[in-house]
């Protein structure tokens, strides 16, 4: 199991007249991308699965988490568990801690020993609950005063300006080339533990994407994934032009920096070594950390460590992110006549063999589609 060895203490902040400028501070406090987070858990409720839920929107993911039994708080905590290391959050402030119950106060003190987050309660009452101090009885812990650890803000510290408009690319498709050869007929069926050369030393150089689309792919990834392993899968098929059976060669073995996709069977151009960019390390670093909790030993890194029922498709988590490859020219409107509207909206996954060995022995089924660039063998 994924444990923390030397967790940082458990600080308790005490607020008893439950301050506004304090819980103020807090928020104001939280910022994912410098390491801190704050969670304002759902009232009404002891559900420890909620409080997974609360987390992970704190980190940007969306909630509730689809595919695994609704009654079921492994699958929710170890993502929660995974993305606080690959992001990595370094403080994790919960206010209202006094509402907590022991199962709840159990399952954090948990996310703290796997992850080694700095774990703040903030109690509003003079001294902690009676199930708070038993379950810290065990645990390295400190009281602090709220006075001094959340000094508070004042209304000119807080933002009043108006949000930033979104940037156009937001709500729009992105058509990106190396999705176009994603969709294979074929099913790796050995297994292969080679240290295969680097994609370029071959001569295979998947599509590029500017700097502003590989910003705006990894935005989305995060903002509209909950599961790592499937936001790991679909970042990789995005930077190496892979199929789906050669993407299931992955394992978790594989470092943040490569990854090695097989292809035992030499189907394609042999086994390769693909540079990960840094844009997608802490996509891959989360499905690993995900295998690693679950303790789900050497399955594929894109399957999903948990057992669930209709769990979402790669196909599903693109059209939420609104990726796909590049799709039909849209028909054109004859003079004095309407343009023709579509009849399908969904998207098209072609089947292009441009990676084959033998292209002519693999029959390709385009639909319209426009075909993936030129490569180098």
């Amino acid at each position: 199991m994924l444990t923390c060895p030397d967790p940082p203490p458990v600080t308790v902040v005490l607020d008893p007249h439950d301050d506004l400028p304090h819980t103020r501070a807090a928020q104001a406090a939280h910022n994912p991308t410098t390491g801190r987070a704050t969670v304002h858990p759902t009232v009404g409720t002891d559900s420890t699965i909620c409080l997974a839920y609360d987390i992970l929107a704190a980190l940007g993911k969306p909630v509730p988490v689809t595919g695994y039994p609704s009654l079921d708080p492994d699958p929710p905590w170890a993502m929660a568990a995974a993305w606080t290391l690959a992001t990595p959050i370094t403080h994790l402030t919960v206010l209202r801690a006094h509402l907590l119950g022991r199962r709840r106060i159990h399952d954090l003190l948990t996310l703290r020993e796997r992850t080694g987050v700095h774990l703040v309660l903030v109690c509003h009452r003079r001294r902690p609950t009676p199930t708070l101090e038993q379950a810290l009885r065990q645990v390295d812990h400190r009281l602090a005063d709220a006075a001094a650890r959340l000094p508070g803000t004042d209304d000119t510290d807080l933002p009043h300006s108006r949000p930033p408009r979104p940037v156009p690319t937001h709500d729009r498709w992105l058509n990106l080339p190396a999705l176009t050869t994603y969709r294979s007929g074929d099913v790796t069926r050995r297994r292969c533990r080679c240290t295969p050369p680097l994609a370029h030393d071959r001569g295979f150089h998947p599509p590029q994407m500017p700097p502003a689309t590989a910003t705006e792919v990894a935005r989305r990834l995060h903002t509209r994934a909950a599961h790592p392993h499937l936001a790991a899968q679909l970042a990789t098929a995005v930077f190496t032009a892979a199929s789906d059976a050669q993407l299931a060669t992955a394992r978790p073995t594989d470092g943040a920096a490569t990854i090695a996709l097989h292809d035992p069977d030499g189907l394609r151009f042999g086994c390769l070594t693909h540079p990960v960019p840094p844009w997608a390390r802490p996509l891959l670093l989360a499905a690993a950390y995900q295998h690693a909790i679950a303790e789900a030993g050497d399955i594929p890194l894109f399957d999903a460590p948990f057992t669930g029922n209709d769990l979402p498709h790669l196909y599903d988590l693109a059209d939420t992110c609104k990726l796909r490859p590049p799709q039909p020219p849209k028909p054109r409107a004859r003079p004095g006549r309407p343009a023709p509207k579509l009849q399908d909206q969904r998207t098209i996954w072609p089947f292009s063999n441009a990676h084959y060995r033998y292209p002519w022995a693999v029959p390709e089924y385009m639909r319209g589609c426009p075909p993936p660039p030129a490569w180098r063998r």
